[in-house]
């Protein structure tokens, strides 16, 4: 991130790498759920600890600790199972959604804006996104809602292994989820005022899908109060299919200038 820390999809992404090389590759991951504890700091390693809870017969559960300067910055949990048959029914996706061909480039927006902005914010992220409501990286959006949606892929194909497009998803879902707060309340990532910071992140993976292929990310913020604000969404393929849900809750909180004294 900018400010030199981790940034915490990373984190989460690495972690399930983790556990999954401690899975029988028939058994992927159907579900994580983490804490951000502290700030990464990009300039130090990340030590992952391990922990076999559980394997039975279908499922197995894995605990991962983030280690920085010897403190955790990340507890997560995760379960795989096998690939098994059962009921099967899905949210659909949202009609009357521009495809990522009809939306700008937010590299070619933001670099008319601030070169710099976006050379930490578009040039340098694995992930290629097109919002197709407003962005609102540098300016509040201008009609106020509490939902938004997000076509990405990773900028560059990504090799067969399903896992690993398990663990890309992961670290994507991390970048957007608090965005439907900031729309609601017609606030921008620049604003000065703005203090934020993910607290946990949960995913469950639905079917699988490519990272490397568009996928339609849809969020909806539910409710924020006491300093915090929940977002859930899911993930859709191009043609539909419901890939995963997120749920993510944040600190949210907007610094107030010093009253002014008179003399």
């Amino acid at each position: 991130m900018p400010n030199g820390r981790v940034f915490g999809g990373q984190v989460a992404a690495q972690s399930l790498v983790a556990a999954m090389r401690t899975i029988e590759t028939d058994r992927p991951v159907h579900s994580m759920h983490g804490y951000f504890l502290r700030p990464g700091d990009i300039a130090e390693p990340i030590t992952f600890a391990v922990d076999r809870i559980h394997d039975g017969n279908s499922f197995s559960t894995r605990s991962v600790r983030a280690y920085q300067y010897g403190h955790v910055i990340w507890s997560m949990i995760a379960s795989f199972q096998t690939l098994e048959g059962g009921l099967e029914h899905a949210a659909t996706m949202p009609e009357g959604i521009p495809g990522p061909e009809e939306l700008p480039s937010e590299a070619e927006a933001l670099q008319r804006i601030d070169p710099r902005l976006a050379e930490h914010w578009v040039h340098r992220r694995p992930f290629e996104m097109r919002h197709v409501q407003q962005p609102v990286y540098v300016q509040p959006a201008e009609e106020r809602a509490t939902g938004q949606a997000v076509w990405m892929r990773t900028v560059a194909p990504l090799p067969d292994d399903p896992l690993l497009h398990q663990a890309a998803i992961a670290y994507v879902s991390d970048y957007t989820m608090l965005e439907p707060l900031l729309r609601a309340h017609g606030i921008a990532w620049m604003d000065s005022r703005l203090r934020v910071a993910s607290l946990d992140h949960a995913v469950w993976w639905h079917r699988a899908a490519r990272a490397d292929e568009w996928l339609l990310f849809v969020e909806s913020s539910p409710s924020a109060s006491g300093g915090r604000g929940l977002t859930l969404g899911n993930i859709f393929t191009r043609t539909g299919e419901l890939v995963a849900t997120v749920a993510q809750e944040g600190m949210v909180r907007l610094k107030t200038a010093p009253a002014a004294t008179t003399s």
